[in-house]
């Protein structure tokens, strides 16, 4: 009996096996200064170029995992960039899982965020990606992104204070050219409502307009934005997606699928122009709100 496949699931399978052979996909692990290791998934560009390629590490929120936000790593090795997704032990499922049978969903998420261990161990993940990486090229130009748990990491490893006492180091490193901030918390939790006046840094930060945080809503979620001080080369940006919720950043939920091409889009042209310095905004984009101090 012959079997007759619709175009539409030829369709997809042709995407499928497209976007595949596009990204070569490893998992490592990388020694950490503690003694511990940190586990990551490493995404690149298959091609036949040579030279070393710029670097994107990424941070994942609490409970997440280095196999999450698969759509941010192919964006980022589509532009060329090698890609690292990190896998934070001491704040994966396993660590929130525990924090909230011991208190229930939002005390324990709570408890999970504002640990300065867990934020401690984090940052020990991101020096031993960075170590890795020496190893394997130098690359000309470096950026940290992060969703939630993981802006935070990119907002205390560019040098925000922080009100859990995590002293430098590990803090305020600033090993990076560039750092992108994807849902960061306000105030109340980890910073106060002076914590990111010291970011000179170029600083994408994006978060939506359903965009729930663990104090103060989504507009709790704004707070960085109003407090960094501005560079003179405008390589500041906040951007609002219309609609956007939490984890729709995260690559998941009803409506994460208009959501992601807005996020890879901006931070491509965010990080065009920090490397270009010139960083003038693009034209605007129909569900977004994008501006530069």
């Amino acid at each position: 009996m012959r079997v007759s496949h619709h175009p539409s699931i030829l369709l997809s399978l042709t995407v499928f096996c497209l976007a595949s052979s596009l990204f070569a996909q490893k998992h490592l692990n990388a020694p950490r200064s503690d003694g511990q290791s940190t586990p990551f998934m490493v995404y690149s560009a298959v091609t036949t170029g040579s030279g070393c390629a710029p670097l994107a590490v990424i941070s994942h929120g609490a409970g997440g995992s280095e196999y999450g936000y698969r759509y941010l790593a192919q964006g980022m090795a589509q532009l060329g960039y090698t890609a690292v997704v990190m896998g934070h032990r001491e704040s994966g499922f396993a660590a929130l899982q525990s924090d909230i049978r011991q208190s229930g969903f939002l005390p324990g998420l709570t408890a999970l965020v504002a640990d300065p261990t867990a934020e401690r161990d984090r940052l020990l993940d991101v020096g031993a990606v960075l170590k890795w990486s020496d190893t394997q090229c130098h690359a000309p130009f470096r950026v940290l992104l992060g969703h939630s748990m993981g802006a935070e990491t990119v907002m205390l490893e560019a040098g925000a204070s922080n009100i859990v006492n995590l002293g430098s180091p590990p803090a305020d490193q600033n090993r990076f050219d560039a750092y992108v901030a994807l849902s960061p918390e306000g105030t109340g939790v980890v910073f106060s409502a002076n914590s990111w006046s010291g970011i000179h840094r170029p600083m994408l930060i994006l978060t939506g307009t359903r965009d729930q945080s663990l104090k103060g809503g989504a507009q709790a979620r704004l707070i960085p934005w109003t407090n960094l001080p501005g560079t003179p080369s405008h390589c500041q940006w906040e951007g609002v997606i219309d609609g956007a919720t939490h984890m729709n950043f995260a690559g998941t939920g009803i409506g994460s699928d208009r959501v992601e091409p807005l996020v890879t889009q901006t931070i491509g042209e965010f990080l065009a122009g920090v490397r270009a310095r010139q960083c003038t905004l693009p034209s605007p984009t129909n569900g977004m709100n994008l501006q530069a101090k």
